[in-house]
């Protein structure tokens, strides 16, 4: 028992003395809250919207409806972060509260088609921080995975979205303090 609390202590004095913490959504900080872009699954004849903006706590807010009519789907919103060096990035750190439902943070390259996507879930109207480790981001196109793709390449990234699907039909809305990209 003492060896592992030596080591619990140990991993967490070099997380927090040797990580460098990336901030990519920080609205207190004003970081990460201009250059979004919505895309839903309307541009495939879907119906279902969404929207990003600042509540008065200074957070992000994903919401919208998710409807699968119209063989839609998907609602998603993107963040330009190509000014952003994330080369040496282990893992990212979400602090959230939900709705209970599961979402994707995606990472997008420079000229490539697959996104690289991790899930999370959220728990309905509870803060809760999820660390979601860099070699969990699976590549995705249009709800498929791909087992032969390049890898997750750091340096490259142009964009990250928010994006809710897997059919769950309904009012959705996601609350965020913040996005750390951790090395």
């Amino acid at each position: 028992m003492k060896n592992l609390i030596l080591l619990f202590i140990s991993v967490f004095l070099y997380t927090n003395i040797y990580s460098q913490n990336i901030d990519l959504i920080n609205p207190s900080k004003n970081i990460g809250i201009k250059k979004w872009s919505i895309v839903n699954d309307d541009v495939m004849g879907g119906i279902s919207n969404s929207s990003i903006l600042i509540n008065n706590e200074k957070n992000l807010i994903f919401k919208g409806y998710l409807s699968l009519e119209n063989n839609g789907g998907f609602a998603s919103s993107r963040l330009d972060i190509r000014q952003d060096n994330l080369k040496g990035v282990k893992f990212f750190k979400i602090k959230l509260k939900g709705d209970g439902k599961i979402y994707k943070l995606r990472l997008r390259q420079q000229n490539m088609r697959a996104s690289y996507s991790c899930d999370f879930k959220s728990k309905k109207n509870e803060w809760l921080i999820v660390t979601l480790p860099v070699e969990n981001f699976k590549p995705t196109w249009r709800g498929y995975s791909y087992s032969n793709y390049p890898a997750l390449n750091l340096d490259k990234i142009n964009s990250l979205s928010l994006h809710i699907s897997d059919k769950q039909e309904g009012r959705f809305n996601l609350e965020i303090e913040y996005i750390v990209a951790v090395k």
